[in-house]
């Protein structure tokens, strides 16, 4: 072996080395995004959305365009189906990103976490870099921070939580690669959010995942979320969880805490006429709940907070505010 080939497998190896350690550590990155002139954020989340245009996804993402002066976009996971993505350069990210949010207000940062369906795939292809290079909009990781002047976003890889995945996956196959083993992985993420929480200084604090707390949805409540994640959002007085996974629009209301759960799945392909009850879920609220497409906006101010969502039409669903002292919402 020449010195050049040997240079070149050091170099791979380097690289190798760095992109697992990316994968494995449960640090959060964190990232900064300016808020507007006049101090107030505005954000499009949308949820279980990759199909090629398929299943309303482009009638769905040509509503969303129509929502002008937005700061950046925020996908609750299950970005790619049904089996995420093959490598950095596969077809699928160009027909079901680029070439379907296109619209001009649309080039912003998207934020996005991994989904059950992206995990199918090859997890490390929808982290990757390329990506990043290929359409500069797209940024996702495991779990992340973004930090604004009013508000922080924690972004949460709730995949690994879920037991079903492990023990009874039946036809599925997962790429855990970065996960196992996954007792120290799912300690160190929590072990990261309960610091970051207590660190935060934001007006408002946000957390992101793809599987719900809380959902009357064909998935119904993930139980793992309630008994790890749910006691810490309650401890730090996080304001709202959002996430995927239903293929619905919903909005549950804690009765004993600040918090919201807000469900944005309606990306593309809805389940009409599905759904569940909460098990032993007295102490939330169901406020709204839409059993088809659409996506949802949310506009903050250090004082205040409006959430609306939309149906694949753009006719306003539910629309609800806060100002972290009360709260009222209205149906339209």
């Amino acid at each position: 072996m020449d010195g050049s080939c040997k240079h070149c497998l050091k170099w791979m190896w380097v690289a190798c080395f760095y992109f697992e350690f990316m994968l494995v550590s449960a640090e959060f990155q964190r990232f900064q995004h300016p808020v507007k002139a006049d101090g107030s954020l505005s954000f499009l989340v949308i949820g279980d959305w990759g199909r090629k245009g398929a299943y309303n996804q482009s009638q769905v993402a040509l509503q969303v365009g129509e929502n002008l002066g937005i700061d950046f976009v925020i996908s609750t996971g299950d970005n790619f189906y049904e089996k995420g993505l093959t490598t950095p350069y596969d077809p699928h990210f160009k027909h079901s990103f680029t070439n379907i949010y296109s619209a001009n207000s649309l080039q912003k940062q998207w934020y996005s976490v991994l989904g059950n369906h992206d995990y199918r795939g090859d997890v490390q292809a929808q982290l990757s870099p390329i990506l990043r290079k290929i359409d500069s909009r797209w940024l996702c990781l495991r779990s992340f921070l973004v930090n604004t002047e009013i508000a922080e976003f924690f972004f949460i890889d709730t995949t690994p939580f879920v037991d079903e995945y492990f023990r009874n996956p039946k036809h599925q196959k997962f790429d855990w690669r970065g996960v196992i083993p996954r007792n120290k992985y799912l300690t160190r993420v929590l072990k990261e959010l309960r610091c970051s929480l207590r660190e935060s200084v934001g007006k408002w604090k946000i957390v992101i995942g793809h599987h719900p707390i809380r959902s009357i949805g064909h998935h119904g409540q993930t139980k793992e979320l309630i008994t790890l994640l749910l006691p810490i959002l309650e401890a730090y007085n996080v304001d709202m969880y959002i996430n995927g996974h239903d293929h619905c629009l919903q909005h549950l209301s804690s009765i004993t805490s600040p918090l919201q759960f807000f469900t944005s799945g309606g990306g593309s392909k809805a389940w009409k006429g599905d759904f569940d009850y909460l098990d032993g879920g007295g102490d939330d609220e169901i406020k709204f709940y839409y059993d088809g497409q659409g996506f949802m906006s949310v506009e903050l101010t250090p004082t205040n907070a409006k959430i609306a969502f939309y149906d694949v039409s753009g006719d306003v669903l539910h629309s609800f505010s806060s100002n972290q002292l009360y709260y009222t919402y209205t149906e339209m």
